[in-house]
């Protein structure tokens, strides 16, 4: 089976690849590929490549490693989502789903205030006068008192 991968050239210190056809059975820093089809110097974060040789091994049927594939992503030579490439040990972070679960428990908390002022507003509606009544009559009582005196 045919990839596209990257195969590292560069100094220590200064991680530099090329992107590269290869068989998957060889090894990644044997120079035994198949075609060369362009660099990546990870410093500089320049990528090159022959767009259209890309798009041709792939309609052929190469598999492309993840991190080429987001490469290729990036730089709008294919179109599509990109690869959670980070290692399998870490939690893959599902964004989408959290924040639905997110707008869920928002919605809820919304239909809970709103069921709750609901209930509260026909309460609220008839008290007031009451309590404005009552607080008229008892600021008017005291007034009257002093004038008595």
């Amino acid at each position: 089976m045919l990839k596209m991968r990257l195969q590292r050239v560069g100094r220590k210190n200064d991680p530099s690849y090329r992107v590269v056809i290869t068989d998957s059975r060889t090894s990644p820093k044997s120079n035994k590929h198949i075609d060369l089809l362009g660099a990546y110097s990870a410093k500089q974060n320049a990528f090159s490549v022959d767009g259209e040789r890309a798009k041709e091994w792939i309609a052929k049927g190469v598999q492309v490693s993840p991190t080429v594939h987001n490469l290729l992503i990036s730089n709008k030579i294919i179109e599509g989502k990109k690869i959670n490439v980070l290692p399998r040990k870490s939690p893959i972070v599902d964004e989408a789903k959290l924040k639905a679960e997110a707008d869920a428990k928002a919605a809820a908390e919304a239909a809970e205030k709103a069921a709750a002022e609901a209930a509260l507003a026909p309460a609220e509606e008839a008290t007031p006068e009451v309590t404005e009544e009552v607080v008229v009559e008892e600021t008017a009582a005291p007034a009257e008192e002093e004038k008595a005196s």
